[in-house]
């Protein structure tokens, strides 16, 4: 019964998988976010019967320009910032038709494009690309769109980062879902400027009826592709009527599915890797209607919607270190919180988690809307933007009276050692020490300046000696926090002398 209730608090203490890493782990030069076990052994406060630390979700702050983009009630939508600063976005318009009332056929969806030189200010071009735009009530910055199926619904937008063995040839690579036959399902599309697509060469890869946006991520470490979609292959099953006991709705649980081969139709159904739970019941979120993913410093990050049927559609922050087990904090708080009364975002927030950085920020554009999910007649849509520091998800916050984060064991890479935290109301210091917890001598919390701040990239030296001195020592990195937030911290490597020049 120990060895079971150990495993059960494992669990519960933020390692949903189950399989904790190897000690001493390696961290290379990465980020470490430390919002759970993978590096974090243990956390604590300084006062026995005090506070604790704690873990605290950060929620983006809300452009005040907001709405930046209007019309069109814009819902899944995809953003990039280029080489030369250009922010370039691919959404799903919603364009009402003004001879249908209720019903599917109240919108003409379709794929349109945006851009912004500054990410604030953005035009819809007049592409004017589609001869019979008119006539189906479609946008004149609209991209994708197919002549031969006029009346077929195009939308989800993702653009793909793929290896080069795999873009055929173009620049970019769209992932998007396509509803009515005889092309439904999710398709992929290249283009060599990201507005005139090649529909010769449009190939569908998986025919599921996943209405919502379905994300594409290429693991590199065992070079293959998954993709995050919704539940419905089962549920929805052709003869099957909607009446709940034959259809289920499969409580709209998220699935997974993977392929090695790209363009392909993938050989393989999607599997249901996160569902509700009692938490979810107790806040009337019985459902979820998407989680778009994107891979970031190892870790998988999903933009999970959790949906109260049928009305609100929230975004919450949920994470994999392995794409499979995925992790939620307890409170379950919005990432992006809805709108007060009278807001384009008050009762939808259809959020995007390809982030652009930009400066110490991490960029989230977001679909809004006014009205509930089921009054698809009276509801309006636009697009927002809100923020949040870079790699600010989640902190582990010390209290006033001091609390401690204590890392596993892990093989120093070399260079110095970055923090990202703010300690602008209190005071952070850190403790080098062996497998043991023995204090490194010179590397101990007296040793080091208090820091005070509030920064991304604080780079820590004790009495000016740099933990370069212990690269491929076993170390532990003993956070003390007082009133303070650590969100990451990374080992960055030592600067390389100029081509031609030798240390």
């Amino acid at each position: 019964m120990k060895r079971l209730h150990l495993l059960i608090c494992l669990c519960i203490s933020g390692n949903a998988s189950g399989a904790l890493p190897h000690e001493p782990i390696e961290i290379g030069h990465t980020p470490q976010f430390v919002l759970d076990l993978q590096v974090v052994d243990s956390t604590w406060g300084l006062k026995s019967k005090g506070e604790p630390v704690t873990r605290v979700l950060h929620q983006a702050k809300k452009h005040a320009g907001n709405p930046l983009i209007t019309e069109d009630d814009p819902s899944h939508l995809w953003v990039l910032r280029e080489d030369d600063g250009l922010f370039r976005m691919w959404y799903q318009a919603n364009v009402k038709n003004a001879a249908v009332s209720t019903g599917k056929g109240i919108y003409s969806v379709s794929v349109a494009y945006a851009e912004s030189k500054d990410g604030i200010h953005w035009e819809k071009p007049a592409l004017d690309l589609f001869p019979d735009a008119k006539k189906y009530f479609l946008p004149r910055n609209c991209v994708i769109h197919h002549l031969d199926q006029p009346q077929c619904e195009s939308g989800a937008p993702q653009i793909l980062e793929l290896p080069e063995k795999d873009r055929h040839g173009y620049r970019y690579v769209m992932h998007y879902l396509m509803t009515s036959a005889p092309m439904n399902g999710l398709r992929l599309i290249g283009s060599q400027d990201g507005i005139h697509w090649d529909f010769a060469k449009d190939t569908r890869i998986a025919k599921l009826s996943s209405d919502t946006h379905n994300i594409i991520q290429y693991d590199a470490g065992h070079e293959e592709y998954v993709m995050f979609c919704r539940s419905k292959h089962i549920y929805r099953a052709p003869g099957q009527t909607k009446e709940m006991t034959s259809s289920g709705e499969s409580r709209r649980g998220m699935s997974r599915m993977s392929s090695r081969e790209l363009w392909t139709e993938w050989q393989v159904r999607p599997q249901t890797i996160l569902m509700p739970d009692e938490r979810d019941a107790e806040l009337g979120y019985n459902y979820f209607m998407a989680m778009p993913v994107h891979q970031h410093a190892g870790i998988w990050w999903g933009m999970l919607a959790p949906f109260l049927w049928n009305d609100l559609y929230a975004s919450e922050i949920a994470w994999s270190h392995d794409g499979w087990g995925f992790q939620r904090l307890p409170k379950r708080e919005h990432f992006i919180e809805f709108g007060p009364a009278g807001a384009f975002d008050h009762s939808m927030v259809v959020a995007t988690p390809r982030w652009v950085e930009v400066g110490d920020e991490w960029w989230f554009y977001y679909a809004g809307f006014d009205a509930s999910h089921d009054d698809s007649v009276h509801r309006k849509g636009a697009i927002g933007l809100a923020t949040i520091r870079k790699e600010g998800f989640i902190s582990q916050h010390g209290p006033k009276t001091g609390g401690v984060v204590c890392t596993r064991a892990m093989h120093w890479p070399g260079g110095d050692l970055i923090v990202n935290a703010d300690a602008h109301a209190g005071k952070l210091q850190v403790r080098v020490s062996d497998e043991l917890r023995k204090p490194i001598a010179g590397f101990d919390y007296d040793d080091m300046p208090a820091f005070t701040g509030d920064s991304v990239n604080h780079e820590v030296k004790w009495n000016g000696k740099s933990m370069d001195e212990l690269k491929g020592t076993v170390v532990r990195l003993e956070f003390q926090l007082h009133d303070a937030d650590l969100y990451t911290f990374t080992a960055r490597p030592p600067a390389q002398p100029p081509a031609g020049k030798h240390p």
